[in-house]
Formats: C-alpha cells, structure tokens, sequence
C-alpha cells in the first residue's frame, strides 16, 4: 500500500515537472508599434505602458507543485474591479486602487505578483464610498470615504488602524501629503475648502469657503502638491484649477469653462510629474491636459473608447517618483499606465494627435 502511494506521489510529481510548472510574465509587454503622444515628426513625451484589470494581469508564475494542485482543485479566483476611483503606489512596487463600488482597496505588488484587498474587519467602521487614496511615506494608506466623513488609515501591512478627519470633514474627496511638512491636505467637496491636518489627524488650517473669486471653490474634487509645497485644486464646478502658493495665497488660475484645449468641462482629477508639470484629467472630455507650472498648456492624452490609451469616464490620476503615470479608468473597470519621458525635449506647446 505505502509502495502503491509512493508511486502514484511520483507519477503526479513528473506530470507536474512536466507542463504544470510556469515562469512568472511580462506584466507591461512591449507593444509593437509604440502608441505615443504628441505624434508627427515630435520628440515622444507621454508612452502608453499597458494596463492593471484584473488579478491575473500580475501574470505570477507557479511551481510544479502549484500547478498539480491548480489542475486537481481549479485556479484562483479571478479579482476585478468595480468602480476603480483612485489610484496611487508606495513609490516601489505595489498598486493601490480605491474601488467605490466593491467598497475595498486593491493591492497589486508589481514585484512578488501578489494580489490582496484591503478593509476593515467586520466589527471596525466600514468604507461606504472610498474615493481617495495617498500614500503616506511614513508608511500609511489613507483613503477618503466622502460617505463616512474620515480618512481611512492602514498600515503597511493593510491592518486598519483608525480613522482621521472624524467630525471635521464633511464630504472628503481628494488627499494628497505635503512633501515638506508631510500635512495632508484633504479636498473637503461639501465644505467648498481645502482641510489641512497634521499627520496625527489634528486640524491645522482650512484654505477657501464657497465662491467663484480666486481662493473661493465651488466643490472641489481633489488636491496636489508639488516638491515646492506649491498646491492644486480642482474646482470643479468653477471649472478651472487653482494655484495655491506655499504661502496658501491662491497664485494662478489655470482654464475656464469650455471645450476647447486648455479649457474644461469637469475637471475631476490631478497631479504633479517630477518636473513639476500638472496634469489634469477632464471625464468629460476623457481626457488628461498638460500644463506647466504657469498655467500654460502643453500637451493632451487620451480619447473617449475602451482600447489603449483611450478612456471611459476617467476619475483618477497618480504619478510616481519615476514619472509613470497611472490612471483610474473607472467605466472600463481597469488602470491605464503611461510614462512620461522626461528630459529628452521641451513639451511641446501644441495637441497632436496620438501616433499608433
């Protein structure tokens, strides 16, 4: 009997060796040709990389033995996402997506391919409607739930750990960290303000009330800092972006209402590269514009459709410390993933079209 099992565990040992086994694969394969922004005869400035959908775009590996038992027991679970609304990294190698509708946040780690959801346990305060997302280089994930009225906070492990901004915020959308003094600054869309906390959670100022004169907001939906503590608003039904200087002086007012380049129709999300350019996705026009830190504009991405490079409904947009640029594709339930190709020329002040 023992000898009758050795045999079989030997049989099934070399059928494993055999086709079970599968290296680990390319999860942003290269496309041939490149689909670029501006096109023509310029210098590429923005590259489109590839996408983040579902748990299987990780493309893991598997050894022998993972294999024989997915054969026996069926594969993993496929996770998707549901309305994927905000998007930011720990500036390595993991990919945390703020999902509205499944009301969690997906954890993608890029280098182990391993996929996780962040939560609350069940007895902890529930996410109802998380729509913002920052990294904090302490080694924190906060994420805004403009139901609830806090951040939610968890460590670097994903175990929750409290909550911020409790019977201070009204209807939090955006967060961003200062990079200097390591504030938060939380877009606070029903109080019409910028909330400013301490990394403990305390209120340190609150900038802008409701209006349409510089440093007015009429809701706001997401906030940016850049490395010169230089801050963006997205004032969305004002239609325009707000410069804040250090000095929480409101500096330049970047676009207006309309539809054409360097205008908006709803500005619902931006960023800052590492040269200090702004980004602003507009999910009317699904599209992102470039600006410089003047309020000029340089260059545009993106269209309206669900291939590559192309956008339903965009909500979010984060750019890591290697200018990559990740983007919250929420109707096509996926990350769109681009870089921008820093230092090799100017952005050009023009709109080209995408070159396939």
């Amino acid at each position: 009997m023992i000898k009758s099992i050795a045999n079989l565990l030997s049989v099934l040992m070399s059928v494993a060796a055999c086709g079970c086994a599968r290296d680990a694969g390319v999860i942003f394969p290269a496309l041939p040709p490149p689909i670029v922004w501006p096109g023509g005869s310029e210098p590429a400035r923005i590259r489109y990389v590839g996408q983040i959908a579902t748990s299987e775009d990780l493309k893991s590996g598997r050894s022998a033995l993972e294999g024989l038992g997915q054969a026996i027991f069926g594969k993993p679970d496929k996770h998707g996402m549901i309305t994927p609304f905000a998007v930011c990294t720990d500036g390595v190698n993991r990919l945390f997506v703020a999902d509205s509708g499944a009301r969690l946040v997906h954890v993608f780690d890029l280098a182990t391919r391993r996929y996780a959801q962040w939560a609350p346990a069940e007895k902890q305060p529930q996410m109802a409607l998380p729509i913002g997302i920052a990294w904090d280089p302490a080694g924190r994930l906060l994420v805004s739930d403009s139901v609830a009225g806090a951040i939610f906070v968890f460590d670097a492990q994903g175990k929750y750990t409290g909550l911020l901004g409790k019977n201070l915020l009204k209807r939090p959308c955006g967060i961003a960290i200062h990079p200097l003094t390591k504030q938060v600054f939380i877009a606070d869309s029903a109080a019409h303000q910028i909330v400013v906390l301490s990394p403990a959670g305390e209120e340190v100022t609150r900038i802008g009330r409701r209006g349409m004169r510089p440093g007015e907001f009429n809701f706001p939906v997401d906030v940016a800092v850049d490395h010169l503590g230089r801050v963006y608003v997205a004032d969305a039904l004002n239609f325009r972006v707000q410069q804040i200087s250090p000095d929480l002086k409101t500096s330049q007012i970047i676009g207006g209402r309309g539809d054409m380049p360097g205008y908006f129709a709803q500005p619902k999300c931006l960023d800052v590269d590492g040269e200090d350019h702004l980004y602003v996705v507009d999910n009317r026009f699904e599209a992102a514009q470039i600006f410089d830190s003047d309020g000029h504009l340089l260059l545009n991405f993106g269209s309206e459709g669900r291939g590559p490079g192309q956008f339903w409904l965009p909500t979010g947009i984060f750019i890591d410390p290697k200018n990559r640029i990740w983007v919250a594709d929420s109707y096509n339930h996926r990350v769109q993933v681009f870089d921008y190709l820093a230092g090799t020329a100017p952005l050009p002040a023009t709109q080209p079209e995408a070159r396939p």
